[in-house]
């Protein structure tokens, strides 16, 4: 039995520049399976670490003649790059068995099989169990109706098997597979982050979140869980990368880290390793757990925190209400300063689009991001996940203008709302960023500042032209 694992060929996301990831998810799967399965072979493709496109990885499914092909297919905007991964195995033999899963085809398994017929399973939810048990079960389909959590055709028909029940010891899992593309392991960087020169690798600390804000997908795909790995396991893991792959930037993948003393053990136990100073970090966390956090943030720091996203959205009560976020403007006004005074870069994400959005709501939003002054802030429209409440809101109503999976990325307006068309909504995105970025005494502080991230990304900014290219959205 052979497995091979695909990242498909794919472009940067522009907002943020040249950014190569490990293929993450694909890389917990394939340890997984080699831990439970002894007989199999497996093979991780990354067409953009080995320079491959669509010709090239045909010819590599050829030369490789696996039983199964899976592609990463962890975001919407990279849906169609799964399809035609899958596509590509099926026209060099259409005996392959085609697989993929990750939130959009679990949110859309329905709708995906009846859209693709070179898609043959669709692993909904929690992938590692359900995954090796359908590897274990290829050679014989008829055990496909006993395999909890997928979905698939049967006699004609598109079947939807039971959930899956979530593992109950996320400790157990395996570190991710980094050895399947250890000869490459070097490439993966962030360059506005951690530069070329700072080999990235992901750690997964968590599993779901506390919160249900009604524009995430996270909530829904991890059945309402928040399930914890141990400090411990995360520190050892931090360490492993920095030791056995060289990874000097480590981004925690956590939707959210969390509140309580959890934050002030990781930096503990962090600082305990032996790593040395050049070893960077990010984290995602709420503005609220950054101000309850306050006292761990000098610790944080001192074991690597460099850089903190924050999700403000808007200083609008109700539209934070509408989201359910559960902050204020006021924890967003601290936890920046609170950042900044710990010499942690802050990164703030605003959001744009909700349906009471007006072209002075939005301004007011540009006045609130400029007063904030985070080092780095990042606008996007609000797009309408499947799997999210706004996406169930925004369907019933026939809310949703554009239905092109690619543009699902937040750059691109997907809807209108109730005073503004939806070229509008791209047009206030743009300006924006225009406000924010095309300040002449930001841009002098940005690319003079004294903390490197920050000189980096106002560089990568202006570099890149980032404001021009959402001119070119619309």
């Amino acid at each position: 039995m052979r497995v091979l694992f695909v990242e498909p060929p794919k472009d940067y996301w522009f907002v943020m520049g040249e950014y190569l990831p490990p293929p993450f998810g694909i890389l917990q799967l394939a340890a997984y399976l080699e831990r439970e399965v002894k007989n199999v072979e497996i093979e991780v493709v990354d067409c953009n670490t080995h320079q491959l496109d669509w010709r090239g990885l045909e010819r590599r499914i050829e030369s490789l003649n696996p039983d199964i092909v899976a592609p990463s297919s962890l975001a919407t905007c990279n849906t169609y790059l799964g399809v035609r991964t899958i596509q590509t195995a099926k026209r060099v033999n259409p005996d392959i068995l085609t697989v993929t899963g990750g939130q959009h085809f679990t949110a859309t398994a329905q709708e995906s099989l009846e859209t693709y017929p070179e898609l043959d399973v669709i692993v909904r939810g929690e992938g590692e169990i359900t995954f090796t048990e359908l590897v274990k079960n290829t050679e014989d389909r008829s055990s496909f109706p006993g395999i909890r959590g997928i979905s698939f055709r049967s006699n004609g028909k598109i079947r939807h098997n039971p959930p899956r029940p979530l593992i109950e010891d996320l400790n157990d899992l395996p570190y991710p597979g980094y050895h399947f593309i250890e000869d490459d392991v070097h490439k993966y960087h962030f360059a506005a982050m951690g530069g070329r020169n700072a080999p990235y690798a992901l750690v997964e600390g968590s599993r779901g979140c506390l919160h249900r804000c009604t524009f995430c997908t996270q909530w829904a795909h991890w059945q309402g869980a928040w399930r914890l790995k141990s400090t411990e396991r995360i520190a050892d893991e931090f360490e492993h990368c920095y030791h056995k792959y060289g990874s000097r930037f480590i981004w925690l993948t956590d939707d959210n880290f969390g509140p309580g003393e959890r934050a002030g053990i990781l930096a503990d136990k962090l600082l305990q390793r032996d790593v040395e100073d050049d070893l960077m970090w990010f984290a995602q966390l709420r503005c609220d757990d950054v101000v309850k956090n306050r006292e761990a943030l000098p610790k944080l720091r001192k074991s690597g925190l460099r850089w903190i996203m924050i999700g403000v959205e808007s200083p609008r009560e109700s539209t934070l209400k509408g989201f359910k976020k559960g902050i204020d403007a006021d924890d967003a006004r601290h936890a920046v300063r609170l950042l900044k005074e710990n010499d942690i870069f802050a990164h703030a994400m605003f959001m744009i689009g909700e349906r009471k959005d007006t072209h002075e709501s939005i301004a007011q939003l540009r006045e609130f991001a400029n007063e904030l002054d985070p080092d780095f802030a990042i606008f996007t429209a609000l797009t309408p996940f499947p799997g999210t409440e706004i996406y169930e809101e925004a369907r019933r109503n026939g809310w949703i203008e554009d239905t092109n999976w690619a543009h699902y990325d937040m750059a691109h307006a997907i809807m209108p709302t109730e005073t503004l068309s939806r070229l509008e909504v791209q047009e206030e995105l743009y300006e924006c960023y225009r406000s924010f970025y095309g300040s002449w005494r930001r841009r002098l502080e940005g690319v003079l500042a004294r903390n490197e991230m920050k000189r980096r990304i106002h560089w990568h900014m202006a570099g890149q032209g980032i404001v021009n290219q959402f001119k070119m959205l619309f």
